[in-house]
């Protein structure tokens, strides 16, 4: 079938096997199909790739890595007059750790805007996104909502792809969507399913939820990243 060049894209918070948090971008269904009819006419073959939709997302979606110091509180039991004095004052003292989170993101902006997971991010005191050319950029918190799980972030960088907004609505249960972030850290990686429902709601996953179900592949480092 005739791939069209042109995509628009969604992005809301999406559970995967009710679990996993993302970033969506939904490609119209005209890039993968001419025919809107229900039925297919005979004959009628899925592309025999997909690689097209996947080098009109792909730039966009970045690596996101993140860094946060936390504080380790000493055990309470050292401030026992009992017990301090079998041990040195350092040791009542608390220490310090840095902490590594890694997701994904999508720019959404010329300007170097893109939306990721909240708890991707939340209490970072460091950030770094990786674009898939390679380049690596610093990034700072523009704002957040918990709630949502989403976070928008402005990468300092220049000359950025970007993913267009589109409209959710759109999504039928049986659309074929490949997801698109950075599993375990590997890099960017692209598995692929359907959509196996929408409007997921009470699964106690967020105080506000609707969710978008798919089966395609989802495993941690892909929260924030893209489903095309």
């Amino acid at each position: 079938m005739k791939l069209y060049r042109v995509a628009a894209f969604l992005f809301t918070s999406i559970a995967t096997g009710l679990a996993a948090a993302l970033i969506v971008l939904l490609l119209r269904p005209e890039l993968l199909s001419v025919d809107e009819t229900p039925v297919p006419p005979a004959g009628t073959t899925a592309p025999a790739s997909y690689a097209d939709a996947v080098a009109y997302a792909a730039p966009a979606v970045v690596n996101v890595f993140a860094t946060k110091i936390t504080r380790n509180r000493p055990n309470p039991l050292l401030h026992d007059p009992l017990f301090r004095r079998f041990f040195d004052e350092r040791a009542t003292r608390p220490t310090y750790r840095r902490e590594n989170s890694l997701g994904s993101g999508v720019i959404i902006n010329e300007n170097g805007y893109l939306l990721t997971n909240n708890h991707v991010i939340e209490g970072a005191s460091e950030i770094q996104v990786v674009l898939r050319d390679g380049r690596q950029f610093p990034a700072r918190v523009v704002g957040t909502d918990p709630e949502t799980d989403l976070a928008v972030l402005q990468a300092a960088g220049g000359d950025l792809p970007v993913a267009t907004l589109g409209d959710s609505d759109r999504l039928r249960v049986g659309d074929v969507v490949m997801a698109i972030g950075n599993p375990f850290g590997v890099g960017q990686t692209v598995t692929m399913g359907i959509v196996s429902a929408t409007g997921r709601d009470q699964l106690g996953l967020a105080p506000i939820e609707n969710f978008i179900q798919t089966d395609a592949a989802i495993n941690p480092g892909n929260s924030g990243g893209a489903l095309i």
